[in-house]
């Protein structure tokens, strides 16, 4: 006769592995079960290889849903700070970087293998290379047929994620769930991804790829100043990728390239003091040389200063501030950071992840239409979300 565990969870991610140690805590037998050949595969590669595993700032104000006060229970009751602690509690060395993003000193390795510690000292059973073919609910909780035999629980935890770097084994399985359940799925489509230039837009910017440069980049009235890239595909960098999570098809984006400085007055100023200077000159004190000279010669300013008026000057400044340009899409789930959308938020507890008309069926992490922006967020959602479901399961 199969055992039967209190707690089964698919997906042994980082929302997977929060909710598994947190349950085991509370004394329940819990069983992990992931298609994977190892654990924390996205943990791994994350952050460079070091692991951006969660952010200071973090808040609800961070977050894309259809619902924006859903989060806020569970990043509530399980803060940065708490993960901090369990990060100190295993003496991992990290740092802070720009913008409160919180990074492993080593290795991104170091996070799973604590998961996995905290995970053996409350027993938890880990099933790894375990496909799932059929969920179904009973009498006593929920029947998963997998290809190592059947698995009972009293209650289920889905935290198998999105549709996002599907290389790595990621696929559509937690929506599927959902709605098998009734619950619905809003709209999901790649985010945190680099955008798409079409093909004459791209050819012109081709002598750019490589270059990097400080912008803000704005879509609509969301603006987010970090660095930029141009790619032999089109634009990345962290102020893209933030910036695809609200970009839509058809629409334009605005690149304010270095937005500090007044380039206007810059060049003006320049043409008083040394008319002899060539305009490519003064830009690429303030501008990668790449990108100061195709704006020159985009502008048609190959001359001196002193040679041109001043309305093509404050016409090649204006550019650099609001640079219009309309992407032809993005990169796809293939390089997207995480899956944008989910599990309709409305179907489930805000303080438990729990669905609401299905007991004991629970949906963490990335699968819910809760998605952070770059940079530590979308792990601390993990984690909370996780925590949330292994406190009620």
């Amino acid at each position: 006769m199969a055992k039967i565990y209190d707690v089964a969870i698919i997906g042994a991610g980082a929302a997977g592995m929060m909710a598994a140690i947190t349950a085991g805590r509370r004394g329940r037998s819990v069983i992990v079960l992931d298609h994977a050949k190892a654990p924390g595969e996205k943990i791994r590669i994350s952050g460079g290889g070091r692991c951006n595993f969660t952010n200071i700032h973090a808040g609800p104000k961070n977050y894309l849903s259809a619902n924006p006060h859903f989060a806020k229970s569970a990043l509530a009751r399980y803060t940065p700070a708490d993960f901090i602690a369990l990060v100190e509690k295993h003496k991992i060395a990290w740092h802070e970087k720009t913008l409160g993003q919180l990074f492993c000193d080593d290795s991104a390795k170091d996070i799973v293998r604590m998961l996995l510690d905290e995970m053996r000292a409350v027993h938890v059973e880990l099933k790894l290379s375990c496909e799932i073919s059929e969920v179904a609910k009973n009498v006593d909780g929920f029947r998963l047929q997998t290809s190592e035999g059947p698995v009972l629980a009293r209650s289920l935890i889905v935290a198998c994620g999105g549709k996002s770097i599907p290389k790595m084994g990621a696929t559509g399985f937690a929506y599927r769930i959902a709605e098998q359940f009734g619950l619905a799925v809003t709209e999901t489509r790649p985010a945190l991804v680099p955008l798409t230039l079409e093909p004459n837009l791209l050819s012109a910017l081709s002598d750019l790829s490589g270059v990097a440069v400080d912008a803000d980049v704005i879509s609509g009235k969301t603006r987010f100043r970090e660095a930029m890239l141009f790619t032999h595909r089109g634009l990345s960098g962290p102020a893209i990728l933030q910036i695809s999570s609200y970009w839509r098809e058809g629409d334009e984006i605005i690149l304010s390239l270095e937005p500090e400085r007044d380039f206007a007055e810059i060049l003006k100023s320049a043409k008083r003091e040394n008319g002899r200077q060539q305009v490519q000159t003064v830009l690429a004190q303030h501008l990668p040389k790449r990108l100061a000279q195709y704006l020159v010669e985009t502008h048609k300013l190959e001359r001196p200063l002193a040679d041109l008026a001043d309305k093509p000057l404050v016409a090649l400044a204006e550019q650099i501030r609001g640079w219009r340009l309309k992407p032809a899409g993005s990169e796809g789930y293939r390089t997207a950071e995480v899956t944008l959308g989910g599990v309709d938020t409305r179907h489930l507890d805000s303080r438990t992840l729990q669905a609401r008309d299905v007991p004991g069926l629970f949906f963490i992490g990335e699968c819910v239409d809760v998605t952070g922006w770059l940079g530590g967020y979308n792990f601390q959602w993990a984690w909370a979300s996780g925590f949330a479901a292994g406190e009620s399961a």
